[in-house]
């Protein structure tokens, strides 16, 4: 029964988060912000009060493909948040140039996600060589050598909270104090911004219960060696 309810934990958490994002993101996307600003000029006007003035605002195919590149000081938003005045486009436009105002000010847990980038990547696609094997094997040592590379992309996912949440939080901040936003429009965008975060939080929980499920599994293996 326990593992009944952890598989359903781990495959319908994502699951539930996509859709609340989607259906969010759909329904305040309709909603036009009073302010008249499209994401693109949102974007702009948010850079250009923090003196970001070289980073670049540009437009990117796909849907909610919204990002800021640190190598290339870019801001990429979708073509409906680009183009259109929505709440839900101003409010995930203004997430975005949060983290490049964190890049600005070195912020701590966003540079310390940089740095885990590149042990992350190979750390969760090779750990599961390891797991598979020590597991089919009964070798608890390779087992273990799986759940530490592992253990840095879980890491790495608990690391992206704060990264996502203060970039959310520095989003409110500036459209409401530039005006982006008013009155009921800022219930409307924190819906959108806590919406998103919901899938790092999905994600990072995922990643915690398999990590943990793994260390039983060790646990139990060495106990019966």
């Amino acid at each position: 029964m326990n593992y009944i309810v952890y598989f359903a934990v781990i495959l319908l958490l994502p699951i539930y988060a996509q859709m609340k994002v989607k259906s969010t993101y759909k329904k305040y996307s309709k909603v036009r912000s009073t302010s008249g600003m499209t994401g693109a000029h949102v974007a702009r006007s948010i850079l250009d009060a923090n003196g970001l003035y070289d980073v670049k605002v540009v437009e990117s195919r796909g849907f909610l493909s919204d990002h800021y590149n640190p190598m290339t000081k870019i801001v990429a938003l979708s073509s409906h948040n680009y183009h259109e005045a929505s709440v839900a486009g101003a409010a995930i436009a203004a997430h975005e140039v949060g983290h490049a105002i964190q890049h600005k000010e070195s912020y701590s847990f966003l540079t310390l996600r940089h740095k885990l980038v590149p042990v992350a990547n190979i750390s969760s696609n090779a750990s599961w060589i390891f797991i598979m094997i020590g597991m089919l094997a009964s070798f608890s040592s390779l087992l273990l050598v799986g759940i530490v590379l592992l253990a840095a992309g879980v890491l790495f996912q608990i690391v992206t909270l704060p990264v996502e949440f203060n970039a959310s939080n520095r989003a409110m901040d500036q459209m409401v104090s530039l005006g982006v936003i008013r009155n009921e429009e800022e219930r409307h965008a924190k819906k959108v911004l806590n919406a998103a975060a919901l899938t790092y939080v999905a994600a990072a929980a995922v990643a915690v219960l398999e990590l943990v499920r793994l260390i039983l599994i060790y646990t139990g293996m060495t106990r019966d060696e």
